[in-house]
């Protein structure tokens, strides 16, 4: 092989190295593109499901909240002591 031809094959081989190269180089940066497009929506779902719970557990807070006070208000009448009986009381002492 002439020093020509050896010349060429090897500028030939370089260039498809670096193309190889640049390829590869897209290739890894497309994947990181993803990546970071999928940790952030996954990020933003995360967060979504996030203020759906805190949602649900304040509303579920307060729905317990206002059957426990229901509850504290039957026993209260039930033995007498509620509101309605001592306004009632009240009233009939006035008269």
């Amino acid at each position: 092989m002439s020093n020509m031809q050896q010349s060429f094959s090897a500028g030939q081989t370089q260039g498809q190295t670096q193309a190889s190269v640049e390829d590869w180089m897209q290739s890894g940066q497309n994947t990181g593109n993803r990546t970071s497009s999928a940790a952030q929506s996954a990020g933003d779902s995360a967060k979504q499901g996030t203020d759906q719970a805190t949602g649900f557990l304040q509303q579920t807070g307060e729905q317990v909240k206002s059957m426990a006070q229901g509850a504290v208000d039957a026993v209260k009448n039930t033995l007498g002591t509620g509101d309605s009986n001592n306004n009632n009381n009240n009233n009939s002492r006035k008269s």
